[in-house]
């Protein structure tokens, strides 16, 4: 089974007060696109769909528009919320909105009920597990204590579970929205630290073919089955050397792992720059920066 991992879309966002939403609407262009260019079985947004609990409207409508237009492509697509995301919020309408084959996933009580799609090797349960806030969520998994390990630890207990009982060969994929140990954090993310603590091991996905990760905007690999794909665009400019793509993933008969990064277009380069104010302006070495976004450091 093939699918497009995607995530941290932050619709609304502005970059330094521009707005993005133009170069928003262009991923998501591209995003259909790629749909249809490389057959994928499904889609994949592991969280921050929007950039904070009550986005602007054309934000909003923008949203909309994608999801008419990934169902409309026929093509399952399965979403969590985030942790800039308001959970209840995105989650009104997903029994009806399910019916599209727009499956979202908010609720962290039911993680353990899978989206299941099937293709010629049988089927592959998907597993949303949206942002898990310890404190709120504490008693719905009877987690030990208030931290991040502990309860994403228990509710993947339960889909462990689930999946346990479902017929042999069942392939799973987990989409998740946590700092996992070995992710390389940015600037434009938002702290999640509890007591000082935010980080999960990746072991805590054992079991699973495949962990769909997001909040950290860097395209990073864990591990063969523990990835983040990434923000679609840069939101800081600790991401100047980002090359910011969406994971093609191929899900083979036995849970084997085939992936391929898909670039995503880029608005404007960024670039940082340190030296003094009249190198900066007259040295031709800097000429391929003249259509960047800027961040400088002056040194006179």
């Amino acid at each position: 089974m093939k699918f497009l991992h995607t995530s941290d879309w932050h619709l609304g966002r502005s970059f330094h007060r521009v707005n993005m939403l133009g170069a928003q609407a262009a991923f998501v262009d591209h995003l259909v696109e790629a749909v249809r260019e490389h057959e994928v079985d499904a889609v994949l947004v592991a969280g921050d769909v929007y950039d904070r609990a009550v986005p602007p409207l054309p934000a909003v409508e923008l949203y909309d528009r994608a999801l008419h237009r990934l169902a409309d492509l026929g093509v399952p697509t399965v979403m969590i919320s985030g942790n800039h995301d308001s959970a209840r919020r995105l989650g009104v309408g997903a029994g009806l909105i399910g019916r599209a084959g727009i499956h979202l996933r908010t609720d962290p009580a039911g993680c353990a009920d899978p989206v299941v799609l099937a293709d010629v090797h049988g089927d592959v349960a998907f597993y949303g597990l949206p942002y898990l806030e310890p404190a709120l969520v504490k008693d719905t998994f009877a987690a030990e204590k208030v931290s991040h390990e502990a309860v994403l630890g228990a509710a993947m207990d339960r889909i462990r579970a689930d999946l346990a009982g479902r017929a042999p060969g069942t392939r799973s994929v987990v989409l998740a929205h946590a700092f996992v140990t070995g992710g390389q954090a940015s600037d434009s993310e938002r702290d999640i630290a509890v007591g000082g603590v935010e980080a999960v091991p990746a072991c805590v996905f054992d079991g699973v073919d495949y962990a769909a990760l997001g909040h950290l905007h860097g395209c990073q690999t864990i591990n063969e089955r523990v990835r983040y794909s990434g923000s679609p665009l840069a939101y800081s400019f600790s991401e100047a050397a980002h090359r910011k793509t969406m994971w093609l993933i191929d899900l083979g008969p036995a849970g084997e792992i085939t992936a391929e990064r898909i670039d995503t277009p880029v608005p404007r380069p960024l670039a940082r720059l340190r030296g003094r104010l009249e190198d900066l302006l007259e040295d031709p070495a800097h000429t391929a920066h003249e259509d960047a976004w800027i961040e400088a450091t002056l040194t006179d």
